[in-house]
């Protein structure tokens, strides 16, 4: 499964010396993070309208609308998709009370 990430990953790093004219992605890196969150924010929220609504199609079409932008704000971070499923590895097995409880503690 992430070597779909991966070379989405590899694509999106080339799109950050693309011309913002001729790429949907280099466009929104040139507006910057602001917009690359406001765009992860219409996505998500366009996520929890499909759920809603329960259409299979609608849910996967909407999520990957969410996950590709998720994408493009993590690469304007600096960051890999790696390093997110690095994160959900170490969560594994971790019961979710006990890994938050460990977050408000520290």
């Amino acid at each position: 499964m992430s070597d779909i990430l991966d070379r989405l990953s590899v694509l999106l790093e080339q799109r950050k010396a693309a011309n913002p004219s001729s790429s949907y992605v280099a466009k929104l890196y040139a507006k910057g993070m602001d917009s690359i969150l406001k765009k992860v924010g219409e996505e998500a929220t366009e996520v929890v309208i499909a759920a809603k609504g329960g259409n299979k199609d609608e849910i996967i079409y909407e999520t990957a609308d969410l996950w590709f932008h998720t994408l493009v704000m993590l690469a304007e971070a600096d960051l890999k998709p790696q390093d997110i499923l690095g994160e959900l590895a170490r969560r594994e097995g971790l019961s979710g009370i006990d890994e938050k409880n460990a977050r408000t503690k520290n």
